[in-house]
C-alpha cells in the first residue's frame, strides 16, 4: 500500500466480489464488480433495494460495458443476487462506456426506466450515434493540433474511431432527469444528487445521510486520480478548474462517510482523499509551469505527466489530461498560447 492509501481506511479489507456475485454492504445495499476490456480492468456497480407500496425490486447504479463477459455476469446476478425480485430502475452516474454501456440492455430486459442527468443522457445519445464532433474521428485532428505527430500512435488512434459505439451500442430512447440537490427516494432511503463537472458533462454522485454512504462514481477514487480531459467537442474547455471546483461540493459530507467508488475498494476518509487529489493537481500544475519556460504542446507534456508506456486507449486520456492542465494555466493567465506555422498549438509562460 502506498503512503497516500495508508491515510485512508478500507473497512472491508481485501474483500472483492467475484464477477457475477454480490456482496451486501448494508441491508438493501449490494456491491458487484464487472470486468473491463482495458487496463482499468474492473468497475464497481451497486444494487439498491427499491421497494414501494406496489411492488418490491432493485435499482441498479451503473451498468458496465456492452460485452459478452458483462452480460454473462449480469445473468449470474439475476439468478442469485436479486432475491428473485425484478429491477425497477437503472441509474447512470455518467456517460462513459463502463457506466452506461449496458444500460439500454438492462432497461429493455426489465422494462425499467433510465435515470440520469440531462448532460450525461445527451452526450451518451450523441456519442452512441457517432455524431460528427463527438465521434472517434474528431479526436484525431484535435490531438494532431496539440502535437501528436507520431505515425504509429496516429494509426493506433485512427483504429479507435468506433470505440464508443462498440461499447455503448444503444442508449434508451427516453429517460428520467435527476438534478443537483434533488432528493431521490430509492426504497426507504433518500439519496441526494451531487453533480460534478470536468470528468464528464454532468456527473451524478448519490449521497444517503441515513446510511452515511456516498456512491461517488468517478468523482473521488481511492488509488488513482480521476481523468480530467479536454476533448474535441469542447476544445476551449477549462475542465480541471471545473473538476477542482466540483470537489468543493462534497465539503458538507462527514469524513467518515463510506465512499463507494467506481474503481478500487470502498473506503473512508473522503476529505483526506479530496485533499490528496487537490495536492496531486497542484504538483502536476507546477511541473507543467516549469516545463512551459519554453513552448510546449500537450503532446510534449504527456511524458512529463505519464512516465509509463501508453496504449492507444491510455494515450487519448493522457493527451486530454495534459491539455486540461495547460488550459487551466492558460485560463488563469499564467501561460499564453499560440499556433505555430506547423499548425501545432503550444503554450509558454508569460
Amino acid at each position: 500500500m502506498n503512503p497516500l492509501e495508508a491515510q485512508l481506511d478500507y473497512p472491508l479489507g481485501d474483500t472483492i466480489p467475484a464477477a457475477g456475485t454480490v456482496h451486501e454492504l448494508a441491508p438493501g445495499l449490494r456491491w458487484l464488480r464487472m470486468p473491463l476490456p482495458f487496463a482499468l480492468d474492473h468497475i464497481n456497480l451497486w444494487l439498491l433495494r427499491d421497494d414501494d407500496q406496489e411492488r418490491a425490486g432493485w435499482a441498479i447504479v451503473d451498468s458496465g460495458v456492452a460485452s459478452d463477459a458483462t452480460r454473462e455476469a449480469w445473468e449470474a446476478v439475476y439468478a442469485t443476487g436479486l432475491d428473485g425480485l425484478p429491477v425497477r430502475r437503472v441509474f447512470a452516474t455518467h456517460c462513459h462506456p463502463d457506466h452506461i454501456g449496458l444500460a439500454d440492455w438492462l432497461c429493455r430486459r426489465w422494462d425499467a426506466p433510465l435515470w440520469t442527468t440531462t448532460g450525461e443522457y445527451a452526450f451518451a445519445r450523441m456519442m452512441s450515434a457517432a455524431l460528427p464532433g463527438v465521434d472517434g474521428a474528431a479526436a484525431l485532428p484535435h490531438f494532431q493540433r496539440h502535437g501528436l505527430r507520431d505515425l504509429d500512435l496516429l494509426e493506433k488512434m485512427t483504429s479507435r474511431k468506433s470505440y464508443y459505439p462498440t461499447l455503448v451500442p444503444s442508449v434508451p430512447s427516453s429517460y428520467t432527469r435527476i438534478q443537483d440537490g434533488q432528493l431521490v427516494a430509492i426504497g426507504d432511503q433518500q439519496w441526494r444528487v451531487i453533480t460534478g463537472f470536468g470528468h464528464a458533462p454532468e456527473h451524478a454522485s448519490l449521497y444517503c445521510a441515513k446510511l452515511n454512504v456516498l456512491i461517488a462514481g468517478d468523482m473521488v477514487l481511492p488509488r488513482i486520480s480521476t481523468n480530467v480531459s479536454v476533448f474535441a467537442v469542447e476544445p476551449e474547455a477549462n475542465s480541471l478548474t471545473l473538476y477542482l471546483d466540483s470537489l468543493g461540493k462534497f465539503v458538507d459530507l462527514p469524513n467518515d462517510v463510506l465512499v463507494l467508488p467506481s474503481h478500487g475498494k470502498p473506503f473512508k476518509g473522503l476529505h483526506t482523499r479530496i485533499a490528496q487529489l487537490r495536492q496531486h493537481h497542484v504538483e502536476r500544475l507546477a511541473e507543467v509551469v516549469d516545463a512551459c519556460r519554453d513552448w510546449q504542446s500537450a503532446a510534449d507534456i504527456v511524458p512529463l505527466m505519464f512516465k509509463r508506456a501508453l496504449d492507444a486507449h491510455q494515450l487519448s486520456f493522457a493527451l486530454g489530461e495534459a491539455l486540461a492542465h495547460l488550459h487551466k494555466l492558460w485560463h488563469d493567465g499564467i501561460v499564453r498560447r499560440q499556433t505555430g506555422a506547423d499548425g501545432i498549438i503550444r503554450f509558454r509562460m508569460k
